[in-house]
């Protein structure tokens, strides 16, 4: 389950999420977000729900008592695990230490705090709606109250010296952190980011930059235990993101709220990203959604995609069972000028592949062959991946 809350203090300059700095539709929008869980409650009836996340936007804004709203309406119409994974995204000058409390006393149970940089001038320029002391002070008491947190960090920042970098990372793992989310700055359409680029207010991105800041960070993070097991996630054992596993592993999910995105087996469907029009088509019942079929060729091209992003690979042996002989075929030929330019590599594994309805066809043979990115290709999976795809 995954609820987008489309609200923020302020515009970060790279972000093209859906949100609004009005909140003067909160309080309605939160209860459309209650009768859109009531009106899907049968979409997901032959499923247990195993996670629960809260994205944006900045969920941070919502009162804890509006947070417990959403989470009890979802106790109430879905089937729940026992234990399931709660989290919250938020930003350190929302989490001061009565909230911290009181989230602690609440469900939620994982926590997805925006660092981004613990330097002053990096933060400035991305125009982040808190300071490094803030940063440092939520993680000082989040780690005395949550053991399962997370931090993002940004890396490709122009200008940003190795030596910064380093220290980012060094102040990050200081404070016992479990699991870490790291992305390059970039440059997307529409946003103020890219006009400032365009009109040179703001260096371009350095891609050799990046990808020596990457480099550094997966030297450094697995020196402290962490496994990078996806691009840009890395987690000591027994603290990689449920919720975001299953995205990659092709389970069910349901989203709700403006933008939010539900996929159901060859269904995909994604809600308008505007909040009023979201608020007026669900007071009368109806769920502003496109739905997509999709084809054989997309579900190859889906799992090529996440597979190659993640340790768990591309079975070729799942690909055989699930999409037949030609797309084997086509997968096996144009991986092999990566795999000789030392970009992908086909390992035998024992491997179970998970959530599968194949998965006693796939336990019948003696191990699984798996596509994986090299510590070379990992920099360039998404490229790597387009030219694997089935058009």
């Amino acid at each position: 389950m995954y609820i987008h809350i489309p609200f923020c203090k302020q515009a970060c300059f790279y972000c093209d999420f859906h949100f609004s700095t009005s909140l003067k539709k909160k309080d309605e929008l939160i209860q459309c977000l209650v009768k859109e869980l009531e009106l899907r409650k049968n979409k997901l009836e032959n499923f247990t729900i195993e996670t629960i996340y809260f994205g944006g936007g900045t969920p941070s804004l919502l009162t804890v008592s509006e947070i417990q709203l959403l989470i009890d309406t979802v106790y109430k119409n879905y089937d729940v695990l026992e234990n399931p994974e709660i989290t919250l995204e938020a930003n350190p000058d929302d989490l001061s230490t009565e909230v911290i409390l009181q989230l602690a006393k609440s469900p939620i149970n994982r926590l997805s705090i925006g660092i981004q940089s613990f330097f002053e001038d990096d933060l400035k320029s991305m125009n982040r709606a808190h300071n490094t002391e803030e940063a440092k002070r939520c993680l000082e008491e989040a780690t005395q109250y949550f053991d399962n947190i997370t931090i993002d960090l940004i890396y490709g920042i122009p200008n940003m010296s190795l030596e910064k970098w380093d220290k980012n990372l060094e102040i990050a793992f200081g404070f016992g952190i479990n699991h870490i989310s790291s992305y390059a700055l970039t440059v997307e359409p529409k946003t103020a980011l890219d006009t400032f680029v365009k009109n040179g207010s703001y260096p371009p991105i350095d891609e050799g930059l990046a990808l020596e800041h990457f480099n550094h960070l997966v030297e450094k993070i697995e020196a402290q235990g962490f496994v990078h097991y996806e691009i840009s996630n890395f987690g000591k054992p027994d603290y990689f993101s449920k919720h975001n596993t299953s995205y990659w592993q092709g389970k069910p999910y349901l989203g709700i709220g403006p933008s939010a995105h539900s996929f159901y087996g060859n269904e995909r469907s994604w809600h308008v990203s505007n909040n009023i029009k979201y608020i007026q088509a669900i007071q009368k019942n109806e769920l502003p959604n496109t739905i997509e079929i999709l084809s054989k060729e997309d579900q190859f091209n889906e799992y090529v995609m996440t597979g190659l992003r993640t340790i768990w690979g591309v079975s070729l042996n799942r690909v055989e069972v699930e999409f037949g002989d030609v797309f084997l075929q086509h997968l096996k030929k144009y991986s092999n000028k990566f795999i000789k330019e030392g970009l992908l590599v086909i390992s035998n594994e024992n491997e179970q592949i998970a959530q599968s309805k194949l998965d006693t066809d796939l336990k019948s043979k003696a191990s699984h062959q798996i596509l994986k990115t090299t510590q070379k290709g990992k920099f360039l999976v998404d490229g790597i991946a387009s030219e694997l795809f089935m058009i």
